[in-house]
């Protein structure tokens, strides 16, 4: 509720006065609040981290948990991804109260532990695994154009039967963004298509690999994502549908974090 981001806000602006950094991104009553903040923990791995922390909380919050991004660049994306899970954990056993400012004194807490024991449990899997990787994965990409339109969108469509991965194929503007979802393995075998095959036509119509593609975000779906049922193309005409879509989806966090700075 508003109310409740009013104690959070109060919190967050606080952490101007420690040398954290913090960036309002939007604020609506019908789709909640984000914003980023970035703090400092000291002493992790031998060095200090900065840690960027992205909070979606949607309308009804804090009856729901928020939801979390985190990023560092002296961490690994499987690190990051451990820290995230331990927050969202932390989140539920707060329900029904304002949360941001204990998860973010949790996180300065706890975050040397949660380094290690992913860390001990990333040498385990791989001793018990061998590399296998289970879990449904998420990738979204971002098309800088399609020349060929219509043989490009048959063939994304046929890769993604073929592989059986679900998501959308999503048009607006000149925004082009494919949203998949599968196994790792799939994903992965979908990259190396994408990178290869000759999909487009160049300025004077021969045929060429895609060159100016971006890997936005690639990362293991969590229990608030919600699964596409089957591969659909999809054209919106304005920022608030494809927003819309990604809401719906549990990905509010994900639109904020890489879709707005395309719109520039």
């Amino acid at each position: 509720s508003y109310c409740c981001w009013h104690q959070e806000e109060a919190f967050v602006r606080a952490a101007e006065n420690r040398n954290e950094e913090w960036e309002g991104l939007r604020s609506s009553s019908t789709h909640g609040i984000s914003f980023r903040i970035q703090i400092s923990v000291k002493e992790v791995l031998d060095t200090d981290v900065l840690l960027k922390l992205l909070f979606h909380l949607p309308v009804n919050y804090p009856s729901t948990v928020p939801d979390i991004s985190v990023n560092s660049d002296q961490l690994t994306r499987a690190q990051c991804m451990d820290v995230r899970e331990k927050l969202l954990e932390q989140a539920k056993k707060h329900l029904s109260e304002p949360m941001v400012h204990d998860l973010i004194l949790w996180v300065q807490q706890h975050l040397k532990d949660v380094v290690k024991q992913s860390a001990a449990v990333g040498k385990e899997k791989t001793t018990l695994s061998k590399g296998t990787e289970d879990g449904i994965w998420m990738l979204l990409l971002h098309l800088d154009h399609m020349r060929a339109k219509a043989k490009y969108v048959k063939t994304v469509e046929k890769w993604a039967s073929n592989l059986r991965l679900t998501g959308r194929l999503m048009f607006m503007g000149k925004i082009i963004l494919i949203l998949l979802q599968g196994d790792r393995s799939s994903i992965k075998e979908y990259l190396i298509l994408q990178k290869s095959s000759k999909v487009d036509v160049d300025s004077s119509g021969k045929k060429c690999k895609e060159k100016m593609m971006r890997v936005l975000c690639e990362t293991e779906l969590q229990s608030q994502h919600k699964r596409f049922q089957m591969f659909e193309v999809k054209e919106y005409s304005a920022s608030e549908e494809l927003q819309k879509e990604f809401e719906t989806a549990g990905l509010a966090a994900l639109f904020t974090e890489f879709i707005p700075p395309l719109f520039k």
